[in-house]
C-alpha cells in the first residue's frame, strides 16, 4: 500500500548553493545571528533582555545535524548559547513526565539554548520503538502542543527545525560513517535498524507536523541533501524566526 503524499515529499531535496556563494552566504548568515544575539542579550542596542530563544534540532540520523550546530554556534560567544543533547531518558528520569528532563536547559530572557534532539522523541523514536504506549504517545501531542503554547506565550522564540535528506543519501553517509575510523563511533546497530523502519518515522514525522504546529510554533522541514545549503538554510532560518520574534514583542531590529 503506498503511502499518501506529505511535506517530507514536497521537500526539495535538489537544493545545493554554489561553494564560493555558500561561502559568502554563511558568513552573512553567522554576522547577522551575531548581531540579533547580542541585542536579545542585552550587550549592543538599547540593553534589554530580550525573549529567550530555543532551536529544536531533529531529523534523520546522518542528515547533519550536528555540522548545522556547529555553524549555527560558531559564531556566538560560549556564555550567551548553550547546546544541550539527549539521548535515551534514564532509569530515574523515567520516574519522571517525559518532558521533566528537559526543564532545566530551557533558555530564560535573554538566554538562548540549541536542543539536539527533544521532546519530541515521545512521538518519534518512542512511539516507532514501542518504549511508549499508544496511549502515551497519542497523549503526548496535546501534551506538547499546550507546552509551547505556555512557551511562546510568556515569550520564547521557538525555532522547530527537520533536517530531510533521503534513504539514498542516509545510506552513502552510513557507509561513509562505517569507512572512517574517526566518525564510526557515530553509526550503531541502533541506526541500521532505525532505517529499516524509514516508512513508520515518516509516518511519525508528518503527524508530528500536523499536531504540534502553531502560527508561531512552526516546524521548519530544510533540505539536508547537500550539506553546505542546509547549514545556511539552518542558520537563515534560525534569523528569521529571531527577528519575527523581536517583532512581536516591539523590540527594535538591529
Amino acid at each position: 500500500m503506498l503511502r499518501p503524499m506529505g511535506r517530507l515529499d514536497a521537500v526539495d531535496l535538489s537544493l545545493d548553493i554554489h561553494r564560493k556563494v555558500g561561502k559568502k552566504r554563511l558568513a552573512d548568515a553567522q554576522a547577522r545571528l551575531t548581531e540579533l544575539r547580542l541585542t536579545l542579550g542585552g550587550q549592543i542596542g538599547g540593553g534589554r533582555l530580550g525573549p529567550p530563544v530555543a532551536v529544536l534540532m531533529e531529523g534523520w540520523d546522518a542528515s547533519g545535524k550536528g555540522g548545522a550546530i556547529k555553524r549555527l554556534t560558531y559564531p556566538l560567544d560560549p556564555r550567551h548559547v548553550r547546546v544541550v543533547q539527549f539521548a535515551a531518558p534514564t532509569a530515574d528520569e523515567k520516574r519522571h513526565h517525559f518532558m521533566w528532563r528537559f526543564g532545566p536547559s530551557l533558555p530564560g530572557w535573554g538566554g538562548m539554548a540549541v536542543f539536539d534532539r527533544t521532546w519530541y522523541g515521545r512521538v518519534l523514536v518512542e512511539r516507532v520503538e514501542g518504549f511508549a504506549s499508544k496511549k502515551e504517545w497519542k497523549r503526548a501531542y496535546k501534551e506538547i502542543l499546550t507546552f509551547e503554547q505556555g512557551l511562546a506565550a510568556e515569550g520564547m522564540i521557538l525555532v522547530k527545525l527537520w533536517l530531510h535528506i533521503s534513504p539514498e543519501e542516509q545510506l552513502r553517509r552510513f557507509e561513509a560513517r562505517a569507512e572512517d575510523p574517526l566518525k564510526g563511533w557515530k553509526l550503531t546497530e541502533e541506526d541500521w535498524r532505525n532505517r529499516e523502519q524509514r516508512d513508520l518515522y515518516a509516518d511519525a514525522v508528518e503527524d508530528m507536523f500536523k499536531k504540534t504546529e502553531t502560527e508561531i510554533t512552526r516546524w521548519h522541514a530544510i533540505p539536508a541533501e547537500s550539506k553546505r545549503y542546509a547549514r545556511i538554510a539552518v542558520i537563515e532560518t534560525v534569523i528569521a524566526e529571531i527577528e519575527a520574534g523581536m517583532k512581536r514583542w516591539d523590540i527594535d531590529l538591529p
